[in-house]
């Protein structure tokens, strides 16, 4: 098994470059690994003493994020270097300041896991949600260096839980303790003689109630708002814009703010196209102008964890794709959240339904229905889920004090 796995990974690697020929995203998943090793060594120096983090992409950097900059206060005599695994998240990253070194990781070959690890010398090693690299992992074990995973969740489909997973359970005692986001994945890696786990819940709460309390005023956003009732899209694709265009364009009542997933000029252009009512977007906008729009496009990145302050209800995106985006960040503002059907991967969307803070729908009826309601003055429904929301994100924060208490052994200021 080994064996497979190890040549699964250059396998993987040899197709990132063939890709690598056409495809932007895999030419820098290629061309940012070419020269790592070097980079380290012009960046490390012999005192130093590093705690790694390796997230995956930008929602667990997001994850990890808390930890990091907790550390950087509390535990000021580490370095922190943060690695990579998609282009996606290092990009968006890579001058992140809370970090001392970032880089991608370098694929997982044995060698590779070897090299890194000695030329690293971790004295903590954090890895986040699902990163479970084998080579990795045993090398760190080797060198009996701390490892830990934060915010993990584990569903019985993961090869850990099957007949033949054996090989792929040794990866899981490589890790002093796993800190896990609920109950079943707790029960489940009992089932296979971890227990080493403690529940901790999901440190993005941490991090979206920092975002919300570090937000400033966004003038334009302000002065497009007025005294207006505001729904907030965040994070749409054609297959939601499909049903809540033309609600917008029908319901005089309220105003909009559109983040569209994608802000290639094209798509900008053909949600423009479909809205009959006056329209503006955020880098064309005057506060004045902005003051006269209905909708507000925002055709820009970085603003939107900050823009949904000024909204009262929120539809995410994703939800009729592979899943939905991030819906902490509506929520922890007390918003009620809405999305497609494609959510229960995501515990906070379960939880959110199951507390009456959500509202998964099928079809543009189903959405229609939901809006009239939040947004009906003879209404409460709106008032009601708000407060729930909010007490859901509120009562969920603190999972960054406990990990790093458990791994420092003393809470942390």
């Amino acid at each position: 098994m080994k064996l497979l796995y190890n040549l699964g990974i250059l396998l993987y690697y040899a197709m990132a470059k063939i890709a690598s020929l056409f495809n932007d995203k895999a030419a820098k998943f290629v061309s940012g690994r070419k020269d790592v090793f070097s980079f380290l060594k012009s960046r490390i120096t012999y005192n130093d003493k590093f705690i790694w983090m390796h997230v995956s992409s930008l929602g667990e950097f997001e994850q990890g994020r808390p930890i990091i900059e907790k550390l950087k206060r509390s535990h000021s005599e580490y370095k922190i270097i943060l690695t990579f695994f998609s282009p996606s998240g290092y990009e968006v990253r890579k001058n992140y300041e809370g970090a001392d070194i970032i880089c991608y990781l370098p694929m997982d070959t044995s060698w590779n896991a070897r090299k890194f690890v000695k030329l690293v010398n971790p004295s903590i090693a954090i890895f986040i949600k699902y990163e479970f690299w084998g080579n990795y992992l045993s090398e760190l074990n080797k060198k009996q260096i701390p490892t830990y995973i934060v915010s993990a969740i584990f569903r019985e489909s993961q090869v850990f839980f099957k007949s033949y997973g054996g090989w792929y359970r040794s990866f899981l005692h490589n890790f002093k303790h796993l800190f896990v986001q609920d109950n079943n994945s707790k029960i489940l890696l009992a089932g296979i003689g971890i227990k080493n786990v403690s529940i901790v819940g999901d440190t993005r709460f941490d991090r979206v109630l920092a975002i919300a309390n570090a937000s400033k005023e966004l003038p334009i956003v302000k002065a497009f708002k007025g005294d207006s009732k505001v729904l907030m899209v965040g994070s749409s694709w054609p297959k939601d814009e499909d049903f809540i265009l033309p609600y917008f364009n029908e319901h005089k009542n309220i105003k909009m703010v559109i983040a569209p997933h994608e802000v290639h000029e094209s798509h900008i252009t053909d949600i423009l196209s479909k809205i009959n009512r006056p329209c503006i977007r955020y880098t064309k906008a005057t506060e004045e102008e902005a003051a006269k729009a209905e909708c507000l496009i925002i055709d820009c990145f970085g603003l939107l964890s900050s823009i949904y302050r000024y909204g009262e209800a929120a539809y995410i995106g994703g939800g009729f794709g592979v899943g939905i985006h991030n819906i902490l960040e509506p929520a922890v503002y007390g918003m009620p959240v809405i999305f497609g059907p494609n959510y229960h991967k995501f515990r906070e969307a379960v939880e959110m339904v199951k507390a009456g803070a959500a509202f998964p729908i099928n079809e543009g009826s189903e959405f229609k229905a939901i809006v009239d309601d939040l947004y009906d003055l003879n209404s409460t429904t709106l008032e009601e889920t708000s407060s729930v929301a909010h007490h859901f994100v509120s009562s969920n924060c603190g999972a960054t004090d406990i990990v790093l208490d458990a791994i420092f052994g003393s809470k942390e200021d």
